[in-house]
């Protein structure tokens, strides 16, 4: 486990007119070393404020302006999640365990219709299981026709080590797929211990995670297509 060190100094305020004896302040601090400050005549004292367990804090009270940076504002890009009229969507539903995925599809038809998606720009394509998702994935982001694809599948815990195979080729064939294609890909594949714990993820008391899968899609179709579209 990491450990954190902590280094004790003592802080002397200079100002800039005047001359400290750094001989005699070596001395008087021999047990720890020490920082010097200079400041300006203009600058108002300093005061320090101790907190527990991190040693002493300096706080600047007053100052001239001019001290200060200047610095332009911070651009920051989100989606957006109003409306996601006008944008097409594919959604990669794999059919083994399909008592889950078919109740993750209705969670996510359903959002999609609440956000003013139209059906007909809605293409639902069924593949055989979760690993199958990444290539399938891949190939529609690339067609360049959806602005985000949604990967919906369910992997069930069993009694051997397929579990772990098929969940770990589905998360990066997943990722894959949209780093690769430059479409968004979302994952929407449950990954549980036990049948219970699904059913409690489309619709339970988890909630329906093909919506949530959903509205991911949705923010980041929207994120695209307003600040990160290529250049054609």
């Amino acid at each position: 486990m990491a450990t954190t060190a902590f280094v004790e100094f003592s802080v002397v305020v200079r100002p800039q007119s005047n001359f400290v004896n750094t001989s005699y302040l070596q001395q008087l601090h021999s047990h720890r070393p020490f920082l010097f400050l200079s400041i300006p005549k203009s600058t108002a004292a300093l005061s320090f404020t101790q907190s527990q367990g991190f040693g002493c804090g300096i706080e600047r009270q007053q100052c001239d302006r001019r001290d200060f940076v200047q610095t332009s504002a911070v651009r920051e890009l989100a989606g957006s999640l109003i409306s996601a009229q006008g944008h097409r969507f594919a959604i990669v539903v794999a059919r083994f365990n399909d008592l889950i995925t078919k109740k993750l599809l209705e969670g996510a038809l359903n959002t999609f219709k609440s956000y003013s998606v139209r059906e007909e720009d809605i293409d639902v394509v069924w593949v055989p299981g979760s690993f199958e998702i990444g290539v399938v994935a891949q190939q529609l982001g690339k067609s360049r026709k959806y602005q985000s694809i949604l990967c919906i599948g369910a992997v069930i815990r069993g009694d051997t080590s397929h579990y772990d195979a098929v969940v770990n080729a589905a998360t990066s064939g997943v990722l894959s797929a949209g780093l690769n294609s430059g479409t968004p890909c979302i994952f929407g594949v449950l990954t549980c211990d036990t049948l219970e714990q699904a059913f409690d993820r489309v619709g339970g008391k988890a909630g329906n995670k093909g919506a949530e899968a959903a509205l991911t899609a949705i923010e980041m179709a929207s994120l695209f297509e307003h600040h990160l579209k290529p250049l054609q």
